[in-house]
């Protein structure tokens, strides 16, 4: 009798050992209900593009609204800096002045730049003339140069009509990133793949054709 279990009938029960086994066997079902749960999380997480893909080249959308004549916006795409900078009318009017002094000023080296920028405007690389979007790495050894877009002598050229100055090993560009003679970097800074959504939208990392 010590095993057995004692029902009343008059109350509609049930064994005390049955409802001992349905209280474990509801109890595991609860645990293995948050156990599932708290996998799920990770799972679903690599939904999402990672930061891996992401460096693998994943989009990157950029509002260029509020970007002002003379400034650049830097963001990142495939671990590289990309910079997009508002070009003044001044430095529009300078950049076709600079072709005698450049290595390549019709931007003839297809590595440079997609083969669309090339077409529509060698000399300016860009789809908007004032809006110029480039990887900020010197094509010498991958330093980053920096900005100097005012028109005023520069210690390293008295003639300056702005662009870009590699620290490292002082390579000029200008500010279209084309490269000057003389200098050690051998080509022109890149021109990422990119499209515009919109007036003030620019996506990186994606060419017009496969948007």
């Amino acid at each position: 009798m010590a095993n057995e279990a004692v029902i009343d009938p008059a109350q509609g029960g049930e064994p005390d050992h049955l409802g001992r086994r349905r209280f474990l066997t509801a109890t595991t079902v609860a645990v293995g209900a948050v156990g599932a749960g708290i996998a799920a999380v990770p799972f679903i997480k690599s939904w999402n593009p990672s930061a891996r893909a992401q460096l693998a080249g994943a989009p990157v959308t950029v509002d260029i609204t509020a970007l002002q004549e003379g400034q650049r916006l830097i963001v990142e795409w495939r671990g590289q800096p990309i910079w997009i900078v508002k070009r003044s009318k001044a430095i529009l009017e300078a950049l076709p002045t600079l072709d005698p002094e450049l290595r390549d000023p019709m931007s003839e080296n297809a590595d440079q730049q997609p083969a669309y920028i090339q077409k529509d405007s060698p000399e300016l690389r860009s789809f908007k003339p004032e809006v110029s979007v480039l990887v900020g790495l010197c094509t010498h050894l991958g330093c980053s140069p920096e900005m100097v877009a005012e028109i005023r002598p520069e210690p390293f050229d008295p003639n300056w009509k702005g662009g870009y100055f590699c620290p490292c090993h002082k390579s000029r560009f200008d500010m279209a990133g084309r490269v000057f003679q003389g200098v050690p970097a051998p080509s022109n800074l890149v021109v990422p793949p990119h499209y515009y959504a919109d007036d003030n939208t620019i996506v990186v990392g994606v060419d017009p054709g496969a948007a």
